[in-house]
């Protein structure tokens, strides 16, 4: 029998992955509690478990007495005598409670309350070990598809892939091998649910640093990944070494490596291009294979204007607007892009409609000058511009950079009446 206990707890400690300790501690309080509801008061047991031999030995403290008036902590003397030939009446004495007299009821408290705290600190352990790898990518089977959602074993722990993490046209059945990006780990009343992604940016991101050995030593980074799951994804990269090519080396010889993560992505299309700090540079190198010819930046609205070549236009847009998204997406501003046709006439269209600050009553040549000097040359300029940035040209403060705002704006009104 004690052989049988200790094979069990071993038994529980290798499948739960739990100290030993814990498991005989909890055995520990779950007899103590059937001995609660057999005996009501537990102040007078011990219980003591052999970690080595598996004995369990229940003990009850009692007093030896003449006369019993409470038979959960005392003892008839000569009943205690036979325990103990040298005790005396009033004296204490250790009597040997045995499994029977707790009583089926007790004991299946005593199992439940074992089988309740292993399952808790099996649940707490998997939870410590996922939430390490949060941002991780892991490996599993599909064990079901549950309403579009798939449930994924992992081993010891089960994980969720929900509809919209998934890669729309992507199938899985039942025992399909799966890989995934770890996004989030929650605590439920049912354990730990483990949230994974094949949709989300950073899984792309993970991917490289497994198949490119520069991206795992940081030698080459990626910056940013604009991605649309199951069709195209971006990515900007850098390196810390001037002699590694950054493109090159996650691309790999004849595109091995970059070709591993298109099939592991059901053939996403990858584009590769070199980060820039210069917003510009940036921007022409995330709408490649389009060629760019001329920028303008307006950081007011962190927005710009792009123009590519009049037959390279749609390429630059690419197919339901996809290239143009992932470039705004990657360089993280709004892109407007133009054919060199359409921004010549948007230009000339501006420049006949352009009316110069010199117009607006109450500007001289002096304030004129000030103002073409720091980039006003129109009164829709002077419109546009901030209160703060007009009170660091010389000579104006906060109340005229206000009145010459107010001027030029009532000046385009269309409702304005001249001579009045």
């Amino acid at each position: 029998m004690n052989y049988e206990i200790l094979e069990a707890l071993t038994r529980i400690t290798k499948d739960k992955n739990i100290d030993m300790d814990f498991v005989i501690e909890s055995l520990e309080a779950g007899l103590m509690l059937a001995a609660k509801k057999r005996f009501g008061n537990t102040d007078n047991i011990k219980i003591d478990i052999n970690r080595k031999s598996g004995e369990i030995k229940i003990t009850a403290t009692k007093k030896a007495v003449k006369e019993i008036t409470d038979p959960n902590t005392q003892i008839i003397l000569a009943e205690a005598k036979k325990l103990n030939p040298n005790v005396k009446s009033e004296a204490e004495v250790e009597v040997e409670i045995g499994f029977e007299e707790f009583g089926r009821n007790a004991i299946l408290a005593a199992k439940q309350i074992l089988i309740q705290r292993v399952r808790e600190a099996e649940r707490e352990k998997i939870y410590d070990e996922y939430k390490d790898k949060v941002e991780d990518i892991v490996t599993g089977s599909v064990q079901q598809v549950d309403k579009g959602n798939l449930l994924v074993n992992l081993g010891r722990a089960e994980g969720i892939i929900p509809l919209k993490e998934q890669i729309s046209k992507e199938k899985y059945r039942q025992g399909d091998r799966i890989r995934a990006y770890v996004l989030d780990v929650q605590k439920t009343a049912k354990g730990p649910q483990i949230i994974l992604s094949r949709a989300h940016p950073r899984f792309v991101q993970r991917l490289f640093e497994l198949e490119v050995p520069e991206v795992y030593e940081r030698i080459v980074e990626i910056k940013v990944v604009a991605r649309e799951p199951g069709e195209r994804s971006k990515i900007a990269v850098s390196s810390i070494d001037e002699r590694v090519d950054p493109v090159g080396a996650c691309v790999g010889v004849k595109g091995s490596r970059v070709q591993n993560i298109v099939r592991e992505l059901s053939n996403e299309r990858i584009d590769i291009v070199p980060w820039s700090a210069i917003p510009e540079t940036f921007a022409a190198r995330a709408l490649a294979p389009a060629k760019v010819v001329h920028i303008d930046t307006y950081h007011d609205n962190n927005s710009m204007t792009v123009v590519v070549e009049d037959d390279r236009l749609s390429l630059a847009i690419g197919r339901s607007g996809q290239n143009a998204r992932l470039a705004a997406k990657l360089v993280g501003w709004k892109l407007n892009i133009l054919s060199e046709s359409e921004y010549r006439e948007r230009k000339k269209v501006e420049d006949q409609l352009k009316i110069y600050v010199s117009e607006l009553p109450g500007v001289g040549k002096k304030l004129k000058e000030k103002l073409t000097n720091s980039g006003i040359e129109t009164i829709q300029d002077l419109a546009k511009s901030k209160i703060e940035a007009l009170t660091q040209i010389e000579g104006i403060g906060q109340k005229k950079a206000e009145s010459l705002v107010e001027a030029a704006k009532d000046y385009l009104t269309p409702t304005r009446t001249k001579g009045k």
